[in-house]
């Protein structure tokens, strides 16, 4: 029989297998969180972002430890932009573009350094990578085949930003029948107000579109499923 794990969360206790569970990462790229960076360049303050990294890397940290699977995303386009539509590249200042030239190679261009993740959260062997060229993860990726074929059903959303890219997995996520937490303290906004109302409207109506906890109580819950169980 499967002992299944609890989350202290709102708006009620997160219930997981800790065996079809995976820690989902979004979009912790360069172009996003380095100053100088594009988010810095459209007068965003990144430093509100970058509050995520410690915690973030210490969830990541205890969910290698625990043997969870770690899948993370980058937004990114094909260097001759053909996956990427109209309406998202002719948004916002025309010197600002994707695939325009910036401090860290053409903006949200894949291949390019900006692209990449940054280094406190770095990938290592065996974890997945999905390129996506929309905002959700779901949408032209491999990530629905991805979590079947290892038997996922919850997901641990971390990343940025969490009214945008974070919102818009969570919510395809929950039409797909899976049991999303977010983790408050790992998901970013340049906005404040968008963070807090963000992770208001994850649990509101008794969940609508899933939980949300700190990764303290996390962590604390994962590191309980792979523990020793005290001699009877």
């Amino acid at each position: 029989m499967t002992a299944f794990s609890r989350v202290p969360a709102q708006p009620g206790d997160f219930i997981f297998d800790p065996n079809r569970v995976a820690l989902l990462i979004i979009d912790m790229q360069r172009d996003f969180l380095y100053p100088g960076g594009f988010g810095e360049s459209l007068g965003n303050d990144v430093a509100l972002l970058r509050t995520v990294i410690e915690p973030l890397a210490g969830l990541l940290a205890t969910a290698r430890a625990a043997g969870i699977p770690v899948i993370h995303t980058r937004e990114g386009h094909r260097p001759d932009l053909s996956d990427c539509p109209p309406a998202k590249l002719l948004r916002g200042d025309p010197a600002r573009r994707i695939g325009d030239p910036g401090r860290f190679g053409r903006i949200l261009i894949r291949g390019e350094y900006g692209h990449d993740i940054i280094d406190e959260l770095a990938p290592v062997d065996g974890e997945m990578v999905i390129d996506k060229p929309g905002k959700g993860a779901f949408y032209a990726t491999e990530l629905a085949d991805a979590l079947a074929d290892r038997g996922i059903r919850s997901l641990l959303v971390t990343g940025v930003t969490t009214e945008v890219c974070v919102h818009t997995t969570v919510r395809e996520a929950n039409d797909r029948g899976f049991e999303c937490l977010v983790v408050s303290d790992c998901v970013g906004s340049y906005f404040p107000e968008f963070q807090r109302v963000g992770l208001a409207m994850i649990a509101a109506q008794g969940g609508i579109f899933g939980w949300v906890a700190d990764s303290a109580a996390v962590r604390t819950a994962l590191t309980s499923a792979v523990s020793p169980s005290p001699a009877q």
